[in-house]
């Protein structure tokens, strides 16, 4: 890596037909990085391959030209992209790792876990592009209570960071990610307009896992409309006031809320010069972390936990792919739980976790059979005032097959939950953090075998928009 060789001149071949890019991946493996070197005013790339680096004013990407943007561009002379002067030698993985705990731990003040969580989220940011899959890291705090300065000081250390946090609308920020790449940090405060935060919510839900671009339609000089699809995967920093309504989204976040307690004395009110300098340090050390281990990334299978819901998995395993120390892992890894828990939590607040208690109960009472219709009735007798609508068996059996995801039959006249269903009932009540040790055995019901049978022909299906509509519902044929 020490190895360099002077920049090489531009041939001079028309700049009109080359692409523009910050970063590529030459068919030899090289990689080419753009770097801003502010006292010549210029950028150039710095092309890495087997430990040698070079400087060149261009790279052939086959027989297509690649250029660096230009020092004069917009986004860099504003600085709303940051990027690297050169790269720099670091001791080690673990001395680069702490320098880098203790750059956000002289500007933030989050918790321990938390720091951890950013430190490590910085370094996944240089070699992200080695993962599938990738969390995002998420604060929420009112006004002042320290977004914007985890954004700057946590962003201006990520892999080619995109502060869009000043964009006057949402189109620019598609362009962006898929003409750079890079990590976005975003303040989802800045768009105030219903819309514009709906296209944010679009660019998050498709940009955790690779191969999802958003579709835009694009006008043509003919005046047509061509779709586009621009690529929106990658890192993501998000600042909010609340949580999001998505619950898929939302637990794709790593997430930290600020303005919790009083801030720590040592923390300064105001970012000082040396912010700036010291953050570009690091990321010359970052670009050399990225030239020698991008190649060397990859998931762990030896992190992934079972016992977690899937998405946790893969909102943790790229982040703990790269923990070193033991102790941080363990950390981290019960943080996992703790979401994990979390999530049972707030599934069991669901219609749903009501009526998988409902049948655990039925269980543990001694039945046989699971009825739709006896369901319905023990629902209604112990939840039926929480609701405004009426409790039927047609409402019931639309959450068991189409929220619960299980499969009924019909037995003797009646629809029950099919015997096949046995083990997914389990997987549920783990899911949903019903336990049958705090079964309770309603005396006012009688036992499930007792209640009389009710020919349930015309059992339906609830349409999807309509489950609090009572009595608008769906037939089976």
């Amino acid at each position: 890596m020490e190895k360099q060789i002077p920049p090489e001149k531009n041939s001079g071949e028309s700049r009109s037909k080359a692409r523009y890019a910050v970063s590529a991946v030459l068919p030899d493996g090289s990689l080419a990085e753009a770097v801003l070197r502010p006292d010549e005013q210029r950028t150039v790339f710095c092309v890495w391959k087997d430990g040698n680096i070079r400087y060149v004013d261009k790279v052939m990407d086959g027989e297509e030209t690649v250029l660096p943007y230009s020092a004069r561009n917009n986004l860099l002379r504003n600085e709303v992209v940051r990027l690297p002067s050169q790269p720099v030698a670091y001791e080690s993985v673990r001395a680069l790792l702490s320098e880098i705990r203790t750059f956000i731990h002289r500007f933030v003040d989050v918790g321990p876990v938390f720091e951890a969580v950013a430190t490590h989220y910085v370094l996944l940011t240089w070699v992200h592009d080695a993962f599938n899959e990738l969390p995002y890291l998420r604060v929420i705090g009112e006004p002042g209570s320290g977004k914007t300065r985890f954004l700057l000081t946590v962003g201006s250390l990520c892999y080619k960071p995109i502060f869009a946090s000043g964009a006057s609308s949402v189109s620019p920020i598609f362009r962006m990610l898929d003409g750079i790449g890079g990590t976005l940090i975003i303040d989802e405060g800045d768009f105030r307009a219903s819309d514009e935060r709906a296209e944010i919510v679009k660019i998050l839900n498709n940009g955790h896992a690779r191969g999802f671009p958003v579709l835009r339609s694009e006008l043509t000089p003919s005046g047509e409309y061509n779709p586009k699809a621009y690529r929106v995967f990658g890192p993501k920093i998000v600042a909010t006031r609340g949580f999001f309504q998505d619950r898929a989204l939302e637990s794709r976040c790593i997430t930290e809320e600020l303005g919790q307690k009083r801030l720590r004395d040592d923390v300064p009110i105001n970012l000082p010069p040396s912010h700036k300098i010291q953050a570009l340090m690091l990321r010359n050390k970052l670009l050399a972390f990225r030239f020698e281990n991008l190649e060397k990334a990859h998931l762990a299978e030896s992190v992934v936990d079972r016992s977690l819901e899937p998405r946790l998995n893969q909102v943790f395993a790229p982040l703990l792919s790269l923990v070193q120390d033991e102790s941080t892992r363990q950390e981290i890894q019960g943080l996992a739980r703790r979401y994990n828990e979390a999530l049972a939590v707030e599934r069991g607040m669901d219609t749903e976790a009501q009526v998988l208690e409902i049948i655990r109960d039925m269980l543990v009472q001694g039945s046989g059979r699971l009825p739709i219709k006896d369901i319905a009735d023990w629902f209604a007798d112990r939840y039926g005032d929480d609701y405004e609508r009426k409790v039927t068996a047609k409402w019931i059996g639309w959450v068991i097959r189409k929220r619960l995801r299980l499969a009924t039959q019909k037995s003797h006249g009646v629809f029950v939950i099919a015997d096949s269903e046995a083990s997914k009932l389990d997987r549920l009540f783990e899911r949903y953090g019903v336990n049958k040790e705090d079964a309770t055995v309603s005396t006012e019901i009688p036992p499930p075998d007792a209640l009389p049978r009710v020919d349930m022909g015309d059992f339906g299906d609830f349409k999807e928009g309509e489950q609090g509509q009572g009595s608008q519902v769906q037939a089976d044929p």
